[in-house]
């Protein structure tokens, strides 16, 4: 055996925990990297309850995971969906306790034109497939509105072309809500905007628009970019208030311009939308003015010439009155002979009623009538017979039922009940005294505590002069005489013999205690 052993190879490399390694390879990842710029295609999206996001980026051979904080969210500008080609930027880091890097996310961009054109396609098929372009769902713009709402920047010319537009047309009310117009704060601020306007009351301090316009000029994909947001289309499409998309030039096309009830090809053209024109409208409101009163002028004069010709083709009024007139003399000339004739047939037949009435057919019919009341006579002796009889058989069966050990029992089973509820009244009777008497008790024993007594008990003293209480030592020097009152009684100061007087003699009406 040598007295130098051979070193084992590697035997004097320095040993690291794991802990120490993973950190190294943090810092090393975190000092070589730093800040980075990664383009790829959005995979696994996962959005935590915790408010973190978590996302994948991939190409053709490798997956990067990525996370952005919940305070980095609001911050990203474009927010990842699967499919979706962006360029990611932020922090390299590393996961010591999973031996993992990934990328700390804190703004994403899409990646081309040509990946805007495909995001916006997919968003345009996914809202059209919910029924929100359907032309059904459109309402009509008012023809002359009270009040726009205009949501648009207050910089650039837009603002200044539909006011002077609508100046020239009809001028109108215009509310207008500033709001950026491009960048990652134009999509929720135009939402913000749409959706206060919609919630203002009709008839407000302020007043609730009629119409909204929502205008921008012209620009790039990625400088409109803001209105093809799905959250601008859906608050466009939930609004009341009737909307006109005016984004863009007359060549571009965001999805506001497919929910909007009617799209304008620029700002100005929505202006004219808004409102008509005023000179041609009174124009108009002249037009049908003149046409109207012609149109009752020549009514009138129809009117008029047909009322004459119905008047020349109705009979004279003499014309109409003849004929009756000869009716009626004919018919007066018979009157007379016909109440005559009248007359004589009654009397004809009154004589042939009177001959009939002899006393033999009187004496007849009473004898009838009398035979037959002697029937009904001898009838109702039995009737009346089998009659009593009934009513005898019922009074007898009823009064077997009433016997005195019925009655007895009745009485006997009342009498129970009554001492029964006798019982409980005076049980009841006798805890409502208990309570009374609990209460009165206690109510005392407060007296006892208010009262006055109690706070001589404790050391204090009622001094009385000239029989009232004094309460200041100005009204005790010039009382001729002192009572001073104490727990145990009354003692007298000056004015006379000195007396004490047990306490409890008479109470007094007020106290001051010292």
């Amino acid at each position: 055996m040598n007295l130098v052993d051979d070193p084992i190879p590697g035997s004097n490399t320095p040993e690291f925990s794991v802990s120490e390694i993973a950190g190294k390879v943090r810092k090393l990842i975190e000092g070589e990297l730093g800040w980075v710029r990664i383009k790829g295609e959005v995979g696994r999206v996962v959005l935590a309850r915790s408010g973190h996001l978590y996302f994948d980026l991939k190409d053709d051979r490798n997956v990067l995971s990525c996370m952005t904080w919940k305070g980095q969210v609001s911050g990203l500008g474009t927010m990842p969906e699967e499919g979706m080609e962006v360029v990611a930027e932020g922090r390299m880091t590393a996961s010591g306790f999973q031996s993992k890097f990934s990328l700390n996310a804190e703004r994403i961009a899409i990646a081309g034109q040509g990946a805007l054109m495909a995001l916006l396609e997919k968003r345009k098929k996914a809202l059209a497939a919910e029924g929100l372009f359907d032309e059904a769902r459109k309402r009509p713009l008012p023809y002359l509105p009270e009040v726009i709402g205009v949501v648009t920047s207050l910089q650039g010319a837009v603002i200044r072309d539909i006011l002077h537009r609508l100046r020239d047309r009809f001028p109108r009310k215009v509310l207008i809500w500033p709001v950026a117009v491009q960048g990652a704060n134009c999509a929720p601020e135009v939402v913000r905007a749409i959706q206060g306007f919609n919630a203002l009351n009709p008839g407000g301090a302020m007043p609730r628009p009629d119409l909204l316009i929502v205008a921008r000029g012209g620009g790039s994909v990625e400088d409109l970019w803001g209105f093809n947001e799905e959250i601008v289309a859906r608050a466009a499409s939930a609004s009341d208030i009737p909307l006109i998309s005016a984004v863009g030039h007359e060549t571009d096309t965001t999805l506001i311009d497919f929910v909007s009830d009617r799209r304008a090809p620029t700002p100005t053209a929505a202006a004219e939308m808004a409102v008509p024109v005023r000179h041609e409208l009174l124009a108009w409101v002249e037009q049908a003015g003149a046409r109207m009163v012609g149109a009752v002028s020549g009514a009138m004069q129809r009117r008029d010439q047909r009322l004459r010709d119905l008047a020349r083709a109705l009979p004279r009024a003499d014309a109409l009155v003849e004929g009756p007139r000869q009716r009626l003399d004919v018919i007066g000339g018979q009157l007379g002979p016909a109440l005559i004739a009248g007359v004589q047939r009654r009397k004809v037949r009154l004589s042939d009623i009177s001959g009939s009435l002899r006393p033999a057919t009187l004496h007849r019919g009473i004898a009838a009538e009398a035979r037959r009341l002697n029937g009904m006579s001898a009838r109702l002796g039995p009737a009346l017979a089998r009659a009593a009889a009934g009513q005898r058989d019922r009074f007898v069966s009823r009064a077997a039922r009433l016997t005195l050990a019925r009655i007895a029992q009745d009485v006997a089973r009342k009498s129970e009940r009554l001492a029964d509820v006798t019982d409980r009244l005076q049980a009841a009777g006798q805890r409502q005294l208990g309570d009374l008497h609990r209460k009165l008790d206690a109510m005392d024993r407060l007296r006892e505590t208010l009262s006055y007594k109690a706070t001589l008990a404790r050391g204090y003293a009622v001094v009385r002069g000239g029989g009232a209480v004094l309460t200041t030592r100005a009204q005790a020097e010039q009382a001729s005489g002192l009572e001073i009152e104490f727990t145990d009684g009354r003692l007298k100061l000056g004015g006379g013999k000195t007396s004490a007087r047990k306490a409890g003699t008479k109470p007094p009406e007020q106290g001051s205690l010292f």
